[in-house]
């Protein structure tokens, strides 16, 4: 992100106004992909607000990330229910074939892996997330066929 880029994000914005701090992060995480320890700290200084409390505000909420995502980030809940339904198994087997760790994101960038506490589906458990579109009562034969959709349109 140019410094010219922030600007414009940061002209919606009044100076020193707390309440802008969600938005404004919300705004470059949507453009940029994630937020850079740099982009925290012209915030911080914008809105006159402690680095620290940036910080403190940024990774309190799951939607912020602090390091690019692949181009297929996958969510795996591992909410009771989706436990209890297999998804430790699930995660297993998609950090084996993506050679990714949970957290992480693979060396191409291909694939991020991220799991989650819950996804509020515990009706439809094990529940996956693949960018935008979420998979419920997931089966390893159907975990198997999304890995392997995946990959081919990555090659």
């Amino acid at each position: 992100m140019t410094k010219e880029q922030l600007e414009n994000i940061l002209s919606k914005y009044p100076e020193n106004k707390k309440d802008g701090l969600l938005p404004i992060l919300q705004e470059i995480q949507h453009f940029q992909g994630h937020l850079t320890d740099e982009l925290l700290t012209m915030v911080g200084k914008y809105l006159n607000i402690p680095l620290n409390k940036v910080y403190g505000v940024a990774t309190f909420y799951d939607q912020f990330r602090f390091h690019p995502q692949g181009v297929y980030h996958i969510r795996i809940c591992r909410g009771t229910a989706c436990h209890l339904a297999g998804s430790s198994t699930f995660l297993e087997e998609l950090e084996k074939q993506l050679k990714v760790k949970a957290g992480g994101t693979s060396k191409d960038r291909k694939f991020s892996l991220e799991i989650v506490n819950c996804m509020g589906a515990c009706d439809s458990s094990p529940v996956v997330q693949l960018n935008e579109s979420f998979y419920s009562n997931v089966t390893p034969a159907g975990l198997d066929r999304l890995i392997r959709t995946l990959k081919e349109k990555t090659e």
